[in-house]
């Protein structure tokens, strides 16, 4: 069966009149029997590539997921679109009712963790009905090359042999070419089943800023945007200090999460957070691959994250939906310091690639030109030279050479002995002799006063610029010192091109997060309301009801059947029976 034959389906079981991107190419290798993987992504449906086959082949679809809460997410989902569907995690009380109903054949989907998935039982209970698909969500985790790896995924490929006329689906949605090398050949996926749909996030715009008073900057974004969000944070103890902060100086409900706090907290964190339309996590990477909320309107990154590959994928978190979402990263000087110290700890044969990382963060954070061409670049892709919708598209800095302050500041660095701060490298530079300057005698040094006040500006940006560059270091008491790049910089064989930092900030313009909630609209805000009351009197997050995106389709179209309310993008057949009688209801009294 092709993918177009089960279009009818698509639009009773999801509401769907189309496909998406290369949806329609996933579904189409399912149907055909055809191992394969997907690298789609966030946000462009990769679920639905196994969902609606799902409902359409003879048998069920086990799909590995690494996280209990993403599974249970997916399964409210899926139940709200009336399909079959039954977990078997450590936190199911109906093990042995979903056993069974998986022998009689009462399933179309079954989660699993892989840790479950590889043991003998599983094993067993599998030959007593083969599986229609397996299904690989999150398969980035499989490689070492990853950015999180895990070790059960590698365990994986014996099941699949085991079953070797049972198609496979590996699913990401972050993946460089060594890791996809990898996946397939761990998952046994010829190479020519990978379809690459892209890795561009047209919604999401990205602003990347220095960390200069870091609980204001928050402030600010948070108050331009007022939907859901999600700030990463490096620490523990940093999640906890700016849920407080953030909670009194925004008045929104701030929560903070992160492996250190007990389950039951982290459960309860974790469901009201996916319940709200405007709740506010602080949280660890612990907050991770768990989120499958659609209608996150912004992610924040207080420091710098992991990896390039973490960074898109923690931004993902942010309009699974396609409406407008925001992603800031704040970063200093001090983060890749801390990193480069953490290479150091590393084993041998992790260091290369991950110094390759840290450079690439680095590169990130330092241009000059666009951000998200950048990001794509890395994936493999080659995107237009813009795209309109970062901060360097939107406010395009001017870039300068700075090589000769740079030289300036080294050598400073370098005459003062490598073991003094920012602050006593710009005191001498700008030649003012305070008491700790002239009682080490640097107001006798070359270097004392060469720097003039237009240059003064320039400093602090500066030394942020070469720490990233690895031309700085920091000392264990916190002092520069030069690092691996300096030396060609001082020579005069590497320039130094940094973006000018502006005066000051503007008020940005134009095409924001909170676009996506139109609180103008008092029929929009009846309908959110009406969703808000079913939703809690079923127990799930509203948008398992309807996506903030149907809603404004049914205040814009205002259906005043249910054949009218039928065409609305994203109400299928059952969502139709059960909930829309109650949003005709609204609409009708609106």
């Amino acid at each position: 069966m092709s993918a177009d034959a089960l279009l009818p389906l698509l639009k009773s079981t999801f509401g769907y009149d189309a496909f998406r991107g290369r949806q329609a190419e996933v579904v189409g290798r399912v149907m055909a029997g055809q191992n394969t993987l997907a690298v789609m992504p966030t946000g462009a449906g990769k679920s639905l590539t196994y969902q609606l086959p799902a409902v359409a082949l003879n048998g069920c679809v086990i799909v590995v997921s690494p996280l209990i809460a993403l599974m249970h997410d997916q399964l409210r989902g899926a139940r709200a679109a009336g399909i079959r569907a039954a977990s078997l995690t450590s936190a199911d009380m109906d093990q042995a009712e979903t056993r069974q109903a998986y022998r009689d054949g009462a399933l179309d989907l079954l989660y699993v963790a892989p840790e479950r998935a590889t043991g003998d039982s599983f094993r067993g209970l599998l030959e007593s009905n083969p599986p229609a698909l397996f299904a690989i969500d999150e398969a980035h985790c499989v490689s070492e090359w990853g950015h999180d790896f895990r070790p059960d995924y590698r365990l994986l490929r014996p099941l699949l042999d085991h079953f070797g006329d049972v198609p496979r689906l590996a699913l990401t949605a972050t993946a460089d070419r060594h890791t996809r090398d990898d996946i397939l050949r761990q998952l046994g996926i010829e190479p020519d089943g990978l379809i690459l749909a892209g890795f561009d996030r047209a919604n999401i715009r990205y602003a990347i800023r220095p960390r200069v008073g870091m609980a204001r900057q928050l402030k600010e974004f948070i108050e331009e945007n007022p939907g859901a969000g999600i700030v990463y944070t490096p620490t523990r103890t940093g999640a906890e200090k700016l849920a407080v902060q953030l909670a009194e100086m925004t008045g929104r409900k701030v929560a903070a999460y992160h492996a250190g706090l007990s389950p039951e907290v982290r459960a309860r964190v974790q469901s009201e957070f996916v319940a709200s339309e405007d709740g506010i996590v602080t949280a660890t990477v612990a907050f991770g691959m768990g989120i499958d909320k659609p209608d996150v309107r912004f992610v924040a990154h207080a420091g710098l994250p992991k990896s390039i590959e973490g960074y898109y994928q923690e931004t993902g978190r942010g309009g699974r939906d396609g409406d407008p979402a925001e992603a800031l990263m704040l970063w200093g000087a001090e983060d890749f310091a801390r990193a480069r110290m953490r290479l150091a700890e590393l084993p041998e044969a992790r260091i290369a690639s991950e110094r390759a990382r840290l450079e690439a963060l680095a590169a990130l954070v330092e241009t000059v030109e666009c951000r998200r061409a950048l990001l794509l670049r890395h994936f493999g892709e080659q995107p237009a030279d813009t795209c309109g919708n970062c901060d360097i598209c939107l406010e395009p800095p001017r870039q300068i050479d700075a090589s000769v302050l740079a030289q300036k500041l080294l050598s400073a660095v370098y005459r003062t002995g490598q073991s003094y701060g920012a602050g006593h490298i710009e005191q001498v530079l700008l030649g003012k002799a305070d008491e700790r300057v002239t009682a080490r005698g640097h107001d006798k040094l070359s270097v004392f006063g060469i720097v003039g006040s237009y240059e003064a500006r320039m400093i602090k940006p500066l030394v942020r610029s070469l720490v990233a560059r690895d031309a700085l270091a920091t000392t264990e008491h916190g002092g520069l010192m030069l690092g691996t790049a300096a030396r060609p910089i001082l020579k005069g064989e590497k320039p130094v091109l940094m973006a000018e930092p502006p005066l000051r900030r503007t008020k940005r313009e134009g095409w924001t997060a909170s676009a996506a909630n139109p609180v103008g609209d008092p029929l929009f805000d009846a309908l959110r309301a009406r969703r808000r009351e079913l939703a809690a009197e079923a127990g799930v997050p509203p948008y398992v009801i309807f996506h903030d995106a149907a809603l404004r389709a049914m205040a814009n179209e205002r259906p005043s059947t249910l054949h009218e309310m039928a065409r609305i993008p994203g109400v299928g057949a059952k969502k139709l029976e059960a909930w829309g009688e109650e949003f005709l209801a609204v609409i009708a009294a609106g």
